[in-house]
C-alpha cells in the first residue's frame, strides 16, 4: 500500500488543475492543498502522520466525499485520485 502513494502522488502532481473544477472549486483548492501537504508530510516522515493532521485529513476527506457527488465530469478523474490518496494515506497511517 505504501508504495502506491508515491506514484498515485506523482501523478497527481503532473496532472494539474482541472480547467473547470465548477461552482465550489475554492473548497476544492483548499481540500486539494491540504490532503497533498499531508501526502508531503507523510512521505518526508519516518513516522507517519502525527495525531493533529491524520484528523486533519479525515475532516478533508469527509468534505470532499460531500463535494465529489456535484463534481463536473472533467474534474472528476483528479478529484477522484485526490480522494484514493487519502484514503490510502489514511489506512498506511493507522498500521
Amino acid at each position: 500500500m505504501m508504495n502506491d502513494i508515491p506514484s498515485l502522488w506523482l501523478k497527481h502532481r503532473q496532472a494539474g488543475w482541472p480547467r473547470n473544477a465548477g461552482p465550489k472549486e475554492g473548497e476544492l483548492m483548499t481540500l486539494d492543498a491540504v490532503i497533498g501537504g499531508c501526502v508531503t508530510y507523510y512521505l518526508e516522515s519516518e513516522d507517519g502522520l502525527d495525531p493533529t493532521r491524520a484528523d486533519m485529513l479525515e475532516d478533508c476527506m469527509a468534505d470532499l466525499t460531500g463535494l465529489m457527488p456535484d463534481l463536473i465530469e472533467e474534474a472528476a478523474e483528479y478529484f477522484e485520485r485526490l480522494h484514493t490518496l487519502g484514503r490510502l494515506l489514511l489506512e498506511a497511517n493507522r498500521h
